[in-house]
């Protein structure tokens, strides 16, 4: 009876508890070759595996982890782990922690991923390789769910925008979503700030005529575990005005810079002509 009590104590352990005792699992390198961000909130079920398959990525590396609003053990577990912890105590909203990881970053590579999907470090390694390449903006070929009879309205603004910016080749694929991979000179002509709002830094990758490529598919629509809590208090919702609201803002964007066709050809009619 004893020996169950304490292996049924074993298997309610906790991932902080779970190294508790060891040393860091990862040491950061000086002068990384890639930085990988990672945002974090309240994620310490799954941050362990994300850190250690982000520190598989490449020999040269750096984790940088942005913890925001955290009230469990995540940021404890992210240091004991060796990342590098940026820490705020209230949440900087959704996006924002990718702009200032980026800002700390050392790396000519930059990888964006969640710390609430483990994703493994093979499916992580193409879009580091991609950008060490030369290409400048690297993109998870994935373009959402598009089978069913009505789209999320998410998906539907991502092909929208794309098609906007003549790149109906990549379909559904956005910066929104990761893992995504960025050189460093794509995030310093885009800039800091517009990492904050995804589609608008797609949108200005696309117009300083940066390379972007679709270059491995990841699901993370399997992957991105579902929250109903979040679904119940209405904030799954909430989420979902927001990115549409960021693809408004960048198609406005768009069309302030390319005309109110934004860019396309209104085939010889002479407007001025209508009364």
């Amino acid at each position: 009876m004893d020996k169950r009590i304490r292996l049924s104590h074993r298997k309610r352990r906790s991932p902080l508890q779970k190294v508790k005792r060891s040393r860091a699992f990862f040491q950061c390198d000086p002068k990384p070759v890639v930085s990988v961000i990672i945002p974090v909130m309240n994620e310490q079920r799954t941050l362990a595996g994300v850190i250690r398959e982000a520190a598989r990525v490449h020999p040269k590396t750096e984790i940088i982890v942005v913890a925001n609003g955290c009230t469990d053990g995540s940021v404890r577990l992210a240091r004991r782990l060796g990342a590098i912890v940026l820490e705020y105590k209230d949440p900087l909203g959704h996006d924002v922690p990718r702009a200032i990881g980026a800002r700390h970053a050392k790396g000519e590579v930059l990888l964006f991923v969640d710390g609430d999907m483990v994703v493994p470090a093979r499916d992580l390694r193409p879009f580091t390789a991609a950008v060490l390449s030369g290409i400048d903006v690297a993109l998870n070929d994935y373009d959402g769910p598009v089978q069913s009879q009505e789209a999320h309205p998410v998906v539907s603004a991502k092909h929208t925008l794309n098609s906007f910016l003549g790149r109906p080749d990549i379909k559904g694929a956005s910066l929104t979503a990761v893992p995504h991979a960025l050189s460093r000179h794509a995030v310093l002509q885009i800039g800091f700030e517009a990492l904050e709002k995804p589609p608008l830094a797609q949108v200005a990758a696309v117009l300083g005529g940066l390379e972007i490529q679709t270059v491995h598919s990841v699901n993370v629509g399997r992957l991105n575990r579902p929250r109903p809590r979040l679904r119940q208090q209405g904030k799954g919702d909430l989420l979902t005005a927001i990115v549409i609201g960021d693809h408004l803002e960048a198609a406005q964007l768009l069309l302030n810079r390319l005309g109110p066709r934004g860019g396309f050809s209104d085939l010889g009619r002479l407007r001025e002509r209508v009364r």
